[in-house]
């Protein structure tokens, strides 16, 4: 990535754009409404955060991987209809947000029954960091800002996540606790960066008025 403020997300969508353009335009042609697509992956996420709160977590992780690259499809979709509205952007975020909610609720879920008041208070704070990042973003492209720096975008949260599900320990090194709190650190971290860039863009502006 040779630009500092494009997200792994859209590195990797631009590495795929081809691909999955080509998807895109068959889906389309197809009858499927990228909406539905976007709607698609948002219940899989749903029914994966279900399967972590009752502990099968490789369940999970495999429904996770199977619905990862739909984040993807739907706007490939919007692009072969030629969508030009902005709602489909609203409606992905909007479900996203929901789909964090799901997942980190469902980790909260497992280790309050398990009586595991640390690793609730680590999802509770990774639930927090995930909005926290998505709304810093939001609101700095609300002022007209370019606001994507920071390494623990949505994709990663996945990517670690669908990880420590797989791998919840490993020759004894407890991997889903420490990927729990590295995503509960690492999102607020990811804000505050947000924050202190949006912040220097906005001191920059008034300087040079």
């Amino acid at each position: 990535m040779t630009d500092p403020h494009t997200t792994r997300t859209d590195f990797i969508r631009n590495k795929t754009a081809t691909m999955l353009n080509h998807i895109g335009t068959m889906l389309h042609r197809r009858g499927i409404h990228p909406d539905t697509i976007t709607l698609i992956g948002f219940v899989g996420v749903l029914i994966g955060g279900l399967f972590i709160s009752h502990g099968d977590f490789i369940i999970a992780g495999i429904i996770l991987l199977i619905t990862l690259p739909l984040d993807a499809l739907d706007g490939a979709t919007a692009r072969a209809m030629g969508r030009t509205d902005d709602f489909g952007k609203f409606w992905d975020s909007t479900l996203d947000r929901y789909a964090d909610g799901a997942l980190f609720g469902g980790f909260a879920y497992f280790f309050a029954i398990q009586a595991r008041p640390d690793m609730l208070i680590a999802s509770l704070l990774g639930l927090i960091g995930s909005f926290m990042v998505s709304y810093t973003r939001a609101r700095g492209e609300g002022l007209g800002l370019d606001v994507k720096i920071g390494l623990f975008s949505r994709l990663e949260r996945v990517i670690m996540m669908v990880v420590v599900l797989f791998i919840p320990r490993l020759a004894g090194i407890p991997i889903l606790e420490i990927g729990l709190w590295t995503l509960a650190i690492g999102t607020h971290i990811t804000s505050i960066q947000r924050i202190a860039h949006v912040y220097g863009l906005l001191k920059g502006t008034k300087k040079e008025d």
